[in-house]
């Protein structure tokens, strides 16, 4: 099956949680620590940590060690894997459109 084994149902539950979401949309450009984290998403700092050690666990992100902070980034990796697994349904819907283009355009004729 591939990559379809590297998407299990902890990636799914891994993204569903808002939060973590909102944190990987804050590390798609840049990396960030965590008190940066903390100011931007208005979310207390031992909340954060929680989910960072969940994406983290997970292989969402990577973190270093600057002087005395954790700076997180963006681990592509999983989320390539479950762009992998969207494919096919992606092209499943693509093709439903196409088919509904058509026909609206033959009922415009």
């Amino acid at each position: 099956m591939g990559h379809l084994e590297v998407v299990s149902a902890d990636a799914f539950t891994v993204l569903a949680e808002p939060t973590r979401r909102r944190i990987l949309d804050q590390l798609r450009d840049t990396e960030r620590s965590v008190s940066e984290l903390v100011d931007s998403l208005g979310v207390s700092q031992p909340a954060v940590s929680k989910h960072l050690r969940v994406l983290r666990e997970a292989g969402f992100v990577s973190c270093r060690i600057a002087a005395r902070q954790r700076i997180y980034r963006l681990d592509p990796g999983p989320l390539r894997a479950v762009d992998g697994w969207l494919d096919p349904y992606r092209r499943l819907w693509n093709r439903h459109l196409d088919a509904l283009e058509r026909h609206l355009d033959s009922q415009e004729q």
